[in-house]
């Protein structure tokens, strides 16, 4: 039994996943910030209370993921499918993206950070749309980490689409069907900006729910998944930390050796 325990305390500190601040840093991170309903739910509040903390979330996160060396960070913010949600919740999420700007775009030109969008933004209401679209014009010329919302995105409906884009390609003689490659459907992708970054390094989802929800799922083919409990309001600098330290102790194969 001793040997057992020295076994089990030897495999433990091998496998620990310490940050190294000096380790490989993920250059891209994908983020499924889920937990602000019931983060909200547990102090007896309402749900969109947990959604306005999950704002203050997103700007540290951000700000340590910049600190870190991050290149890029995408943020599921919005999914095609959250329009099911009680109609008072979804106009409150709708008003979010002003009150983020409003507050939080001198620190993101101080920082050099650049705005993007994916998803199918022309969807959205009028007022949302200008003001995701104002932050995006007014970041253009930054060349510091590239921090992507996801508003009304569906990994789904984005393939679907790369591939309506494609076939009509092919239909008009600009390409034939043997010239088609991966690379074909990545320029259709709508992350396509995101040139050499745009996979993924890691992917964090919050909350303990463990799948993707439609969310990146060509991109993240070769990603490293991390899941935790912890509720996004509550996700903080440590976690992010903790998160890729896992990232720096897993060995990225790609279905090689």
């Amino acid at each position: 039994m001793k040997f057992l325990n020295r076994w089990l305390t030897t495999k433990k500190e091998e496998t620990s996943n310490h940050f190294d601040q000096e380790g490989k840093i993920p250059q891209h991170i994908a983020v499924i910030m889920d937990g602000n309903g019931r983060w909200a739910q547990k102090r007896m509040l309402p749900r969109i209370a947990g959604h306005k903390e999950g704002m203050e979330t997103v700007r540290r996160i951000a700000i340590a993921a910049d600190d870190l060396g991050v290149k890029a960070m995408t943020l599921y913010a919005f999914s095609t499918e959250n329009w099911k949600r009680p109609t008072e919740e979804v106009s409150f999420l709708m008003k979010l993206p002003g009150d983020f700007f409003q507050l939080f775009m001198p620190e993101i030109q101080e920082r050099n950070m650049q705005i993007k969008l994916i998803g199918f933004i022309d969807q959205l209401p009028d007022s949302t749309r200008r003001v995701v679209q104002n932050a995006v014009d007014a970041t253009v010329n930054n060349t510091g980490m590239v921090l992507t919302f996801a508003l009304n995105y569906g990994s789904r409906a984005e393939i679907l689409e790369a591939t309506k884009s494609i076939a009509q390609q092919v239909k008009d003689g600009q390409i034939t069907v043997e010239e088609l490659s991966e690379d074909s459907i990545n320029q259709e992708l709508q992350t396509a900006f995101l040139g050499q970054l745009q996979d993924p390094d890691l992917m964090i989802r919050t909350s303990g729910e463990v799948r993707l929800s439609n969310f990146l799922c060509w991109q993240l083919a070769y990603s490293e998944f991390y899941f935790t409990d912890i509720l996004w309001p509550d996700f903080s600098k440590e976690d992010l930390q903790e998160a890729i330290g896992v990232y720096q102790n897993r060995h990225r194969r790609y279905g090689g050796l």
